[in-house]
């Protein structure tokens, strides 16, 4: 049987914890937290046990796609049926429209093809840079006067 605080973490009971924290949307400081250790002994147990690396991206992968499911109906728009009760009965029905987001599409796209939409682009460069310097020539004191005669 296994000994140390990892041992009761490392059951079934235990690993449907860490995983069920991970998919409610949990920090993995705030799991180490719930299980009473520091955020780095986590980090040394993820590596130790691959049950409860497995737990953790099992559960963060369920969120995860939530998440990515929300961001996207955001940035595409969708409709809504508002509906509204008066004495338990249904009163009024009203189909709403969210407007496309224009921020949730500008990530989605940096995100997902970075290549094209990033706002920082790799250029390559072949051939010569020649710089056309006229005072390269002349020496530290020739520069000196020249400046002083500007003043």
């Amino acid at each position: 049987m296994a000994k140390g605080k990892y041992a009761e973490w490392i059951t079934e009971e235990g690993l449907i914890k860490i995983e069920g924290w991970a998919r409610d949307g949990l920090t993995d400081e705030q799991i180490a937290h719930n299980i009473g250790i520091k955020r780095q002994t986590l980090y040394d147990w993820i590596k130790r046990f691959p049950d409860i690396s497995d737990a953790l991206k099992r559960g963060k992968e369920v969120i995860d796609r939530q998440v990515e499911n929300a961001l996207l109906k955001r940035a595409l728009g969708y409709k809504y049926d508002e509906i509204t009760y008066e004495f338990d009965e249904e009163t009024k029905r009203v189909t709403k429209e969210v407007q496309p987001d224009t921020t949730a599409q500008i990530f989605w796209l940096k995100n997902r093809k970075p290549n094209e939409w990033r706002d920082k682009q790799d250029v390559e460069h072949s051939g010569n840079m020649n710089v056309n310097n006229a005072f390269s020539e002349l020496t530290t004191e020739e520069l000196r006067k020249l400046a002083a005669k500007d003043d």
